[in-house]
């Protein structure tokens, strides 16, 4: 059967040949996990898969980890999602809050920050106790392992790695390597002041009680992103058993009623061009859209909440009161501080990402190459640097290019949630952010962020911005239709900080971000840049200790969402420890919407995991009976 390698190919294959074409397994989404299960499956020659993505192949600029921000909010490769953050997003200009999702092939493995956080032990036996069978720590690390190629540190100094918890040799680029910018080992050191002590978040026991500090691992090969199309699935895309059809959506799962109930018998997707088309499947269909496509799909295909599928129009053939409900994600508060000597500034950044970076209308080249042969002296300077940089980089993996920029972390306990894991995570960004950043992705008009913002946003600005996000929320949100049909964006409620419990532990968090900074290491850096309006509401002053009333206040004026939604599909509700959907044969779920509940860090690692697992479910597995 012919592979398609590029979206043209994909959409003349969909559109003609395809319709009705039968595979053993149909998977819906190329993401952080259903890469991982096509590439995983179709290492048996024998078994026919068909890969089914609504986006296309990534772009070349994907594989730089430092253009990162500039792949969010573009809708090429970025779902353009918006939620109802609930008891949080008060200083949002409308309200809403940006939730990236990844449409390209790599999913959000290709627009993340490239952090590589498995989780917390606990997180997995917790999942076990609650009848998640052979979810363990000590059953899934076989597949973290599996997955893994951890590039030994370079330089090795100030890192700390578990060897026996990582694996060599595994198609997932994973590094901790230069740059090591002063900010992020500045931020470990004040860590390990405040009593974090340096560790290996990965591993077995990740620094117990005490929690650890670290440089970020991240899904980096050689100085460039290794998202799951990079690592899994590009190196496999010519196998004859593998079809991989891009800019295709899935409207719904067809299913079939037999004396044995129901059971999925192919997809209907809709084409580059709007044709209809589809698929047989002749063992199973696995979803593997994301925590908001998966539900979507469930429920445009009739399974879900009777009352909301009949309100929208969708006849259901299958009542499942959890579809789409018990979303759990991560929030952050970005907490800005002057670091003169230690941030980074956006200008040195830009030169690094090569000249485009610097044209009008926000750098001081011209818009068009063209014009580059009559710059003067300093500017002709300036771009060729730049130049030097991108080519540095694209050769070596070497330079400021190979970094996100989100570069260390620290995980530990509050003492307010589960004792048998750890409930705060403390990231660290070597940088401001740009002014459009904070208008367009995070929507906060800086003039009410900054009391003065053309300082505070200058390209020459040295500023770092702490991270504080406590990682076992208790609020919920949920994922519902608005409509029948799957062109509309589902409504998303994210409902951060609704449980009083998760404001509590919020404060806990910022207050121990403010002590390690304030444990900083040589000249220190500058006071906490508070909100003028919110500083005025609470008689805050400059370098005075913010009141918890003030903190809390701020995260709830201006806190962010850490795109770690899961739980949607989860395990014991939606879908059995053999992610099989409840009565339905044929028909299984695997990304992070299958989570019992978050993991207590970022969620990309154990999604692949996830991946990993589903495929040798499926692999082992030919019956396609309900699951009960």
């Amino acid at each position: 059967m012919a592979s398609m390698s590029d979206a043209a190919r994909s959409s003349a294959q969909s559109s003609a040949s395809a319709e009705m074409a039968a595979f053993d397994v149909i998977v819906v989404g190329g993401g952080s996990a259903g890469a991982v299960i096509a590439a995983r499956l179709t290492e048996d020659p024998m078994m026919r898969v068909a890969l089914v993505e609504a986006g296309g192949t990534p772009p070349d600029r994907a594989l730089m980890p430092a253009a990162v921000a500039s792949l969010q909010l573009d809708p090429d490769v970025d779902w353009m999602y918006t939620g109802d953050p609930g008891g949080a997003g008060k200083g949002l200009t409308d309200g809403r809050m940006m939730v990236p999702r990844g449409k390209m092939l790599g999913g959000s493995s290709g627009l993340n920050y490239m952090a590589y956080v498995r989780g917390h032990p606990g997180d997995f036996d917790g999942w076990e106790a609650g009848g998640a069978k052979g979810w363990s720590y000590d059953d899934v690390l076989p597949y973290f392992v599996k997955s893994e190629d951890l590039a030994p540190p370079d330089p090795p100094e100030g890192v700390v790695i578990d060897e026996e918890a990582h694996g060599e040799g595994g198609p997932l680029g994973v590094s901790v390597r230069a740059p090591r910018t002063v900010a992020a080992e500045q931020f470990v050191a004040a860590a390990q002041a405040s009593g974090i002590p340096m560790g290996d978040y990965n591993g077995r026991d990740r620094g117990g009680p005490t929690g650890c500090a670290s440089l970020f691992q991240t899904t980096t090969r050689e100085g460039k992103r290794s998202s799951t199309y990079h690592a899994f699935l590009e190196p496999v895309m010519e196998r004859a058993n593998l079809t991989v059809i891009t800019h295709a959506q899935v409207e719904r799962v067809l299913l079939e009623t037999s004396g044995a109930g129901l059971r999925a018998t192919g997809v209907r997707y809709r084409d580059a061009e709007g044709n209809a088309v589809t698929l047989r499947a002749e063992r199973e269909v696995v979803l593997s859209a994301g925590a908001i496509g998966s539900p979507q799909v469930l429920l445009l295909s009739g399974i879900g909440p009777r009352d909301e599928l009949a309100a929208v129009g969708v006849e259901c053939l299958l009542d499942n009161p959890h579809v789409g409900k018990h979303l759990k994600d991560h929030l952050h508060v970005p907490l800005a501080f002057p670091a003169p000597g230690v941030a980074l500034t956006m200008t040195e950044i830009a030169i690094s990402l090569g000249p485009d970076a610097l044209r009008a209308p926000a750098g001081p080249l011209p818009a068009d190459p063209a014009d580059d042969a009559n710059l003067p002296p300093e500017l002709e300077a300036l771009r060729a640097e730049a130049e030097r940089r991108v080519t540095e980089w694209a050769t070596t993996g070497q330079g400021l290019a190979s970094s996100s920029l989100y570069d260390a972390v620290a995980f530990f306990s509050t003492g307010l949630g589960d004792l048998h894991t750890h409930d705060a995570q403390i990231g660290l960004l070597a940088c401001g952010y740009t002014p459009d950043i904070w208008r367009h992705l995070f929507r906060v008009d800086p003039a009410d962020y900054f009391a003065d913002p053309d300082a505070a946003l200058s390209p020459d600005a040295e500023t770092i911005v702490v991270l504080p996000n406590p990682v076992q929320p208790h609020s919920e949100g949920e994922v519902c239709l608005v409509s029948a049909d799957v062109a509309d964006a589902p409504r998303i409620d994210l409902n951060y900080l609704t449980d009083p419990h998760d404001a509590t532990v919020m404060v806990a968090v910022m207050r121990r971000a403010l002590d390690i900074v304030g444990h900083w290491p040589g000249q220190g850096v500058g006071s906490l840049l508070v909100p003028p309006a919110l500083a005025e509401a609470h008689g805050h002053t400059t370098g005075a200790e913010p009141s918890d009333a003030l903190l809390e206040d701020l995260a709830r004026h201006y806190a962010l969402t850490v795109y770690h939604e899961t739980s949607t599909c989860r395990m014991g509700s939606v879908v059995d420890a053999e992610l099989r959907v409840l009565g339905v044969g044929g028909l299984r779920v695997a990304d992070a919407s299958v989570m019992p509940t978050v993991v207590s860090g970022n969620t990309n690692a154990a999604t692949i995991m996830i991946g990993e697992r589903a495929a040798d479910l499926i692999a082992a597995d030919g019956a396609v009976t309900p699951s009960r």
